[in-house]
């Protein structure tokens, strides 16, 4: 069986391209042939077996939609010839909302007379992108299968779809412990990022958006700071529009400037390791989501993390087994089970451990292959 991954995100988007590369190892131990297209930013990982090209080039060098959107046209051609002289017979996008640029690699996938496979990332964008539904539509009918992460978004395709459901199959999120290089010293991770090496630091960490829940948090805050006064939460993360004033309010309104650090930006790969291992619990007080990389990253970083109770989350973490559930927007809730939290961190330890354990066992990148290979076969 021979694959071709098409994608031209790669390490543009954040740890997008661990994934794809955890993929791409995980078929290849599976016995499949593996060619992975992607841009010239995302470097070669050198995975025995896997053929590289960087055949979307500087793609996302510049802000000008226009120009890329040019060399995303031009790089999928390629891409998409390439795959087919190659004589690989399955081609593999990855999208995270669908538009015309997409729906075009679909059918000229199709035109080659390829299987087209599309992993859904996030069935609905919560960004300020327009999606039409009737694009939306167009892509999911004409491709031959469709892999998604959880049971949840299934059924958001499948309603979405209405018929050939029987071509979607649940492939979880992998973990991050082949590529990511763990930091052991608090200390001077603290030290590299300039935060206070004695406070108990809570962290959220990713991309801002009003999805991510990060106000629910801010507003649980002042009941952790009352009784846990030596605690910090570092913001870790750019706001997806560039507006941080709606939280700076929250943050002004509860009193909150002196326990709140901003780093409002991208964050470098180099300095994720750092930020992870600066802070003694990690909180995704998520609104919505379909699955989450942060939360693989959390637990390949082996720290212990608080999620809402939302089915992407809950059904990967159990409640003081692999880390901590708290009823989704309810700031209340989060506060106690956070001040519950901190008071036992012998509890904490013993969580993150088995946090690790999890995602070491049920999310491997092998068994991710193996279930990819699996949906292969009823192309």
């Amino acid at each position: 069986m021979n694959i071709a991954i098409i994608d031209p995100i790669g390490s543009h988007g954040s740890s997008h391209h661990f994934y794809l590369f955890g993929q791409a190892e995980g078929l290849i131990k599976n016995g499949v042939n593996v060619s992975l297209f992607t841009n010239s930013k995302t470097s070669n990982p050198k995975i025995n077996g896997l053929k590289f090209y960087q055949s979307f080039g500087n793609i996302f060098m510049t802000n000008n939609k226009l120009l890329n959107g040019v060399k995303f046209v031009l790089g999928s051609f390629y891409s998409i010839f390439k795959a087919r002289i190659l004589a690989h017979n399955i081609i593999h996008f990855h999208i995270f909302y669908s538009n015309f640029l997409v729906l075009l690699n679909i059918l000229l996938s199709k035109v080659l007379f390829s299987k087209v496979v599309l992993t859904v990332h996030d069935v609905d964008t919560f960004t300020n992108v327009k999606v039409h539904n009737y694009i939306k539509y167009l892509c999911y009918h004409y491709c031959d299968l469709i892999l998604t992460h959880n049971e949840f978004s299934k059924r958001e395709i499948s309603s979405f779809l209405k018929y050939k459901t029987e071509k979607i199959f649940i492939v979880p999120h992998g973990n991050y412990l082949p590529f990511i290089n763990i930091k052991s010293n608090q200390e001077e991770s603290r030290e590299h990022l300039n935060l206070p090496k004695s406070s108990t630091i809570l962290l959220f960490f990713g991309i801002i958006k009003s999805v991510k829940g990060l106000d629910v948090l801010l507003n649980a805050f002042r009941e952790i700071i009352d009784k846990n006064p030596k605690t910090i939460l570092l913001i870790a993360g750019r706001s997806m529009d560039n507006n941080f004033c709606f939280y700076k309010s929250i943050i002004k309104q509860e009193r909150l400037e002196e326990n709140v650090i901003i780093h409002n930006k991208f964050i470098k790969n180099n300095d994720v390791p750092h930020y992870f291992c600066a802070s003694d619990l990690v909180i995704l007080p998520y609104k919505k989501i379909y699955q989450s990389g942060v939360l693989m990253m959390t637990l390949s970083y082996g720290k212990p993390v608080v999620v809402s109770d939302l089915p992407p989350l809950s059904d990967i973490i159990k409640h003081k087994v692999n880390g901590f559930v708290f009823k989704s927007e309810n700031s209340v809730d989060l506060s106690i089970k956070v001040n519950d939290i901190l008071s036992n961190k012998s509890k904490c330890l013993e969580v993150a451990q088995n946090g690790v354990n999890t995602i070491d066992r049920e999310y491997n990148w092998n068994r991710i292959g193996k279930l990819t290979l699996e949906a292969y076969k009823f192309l």
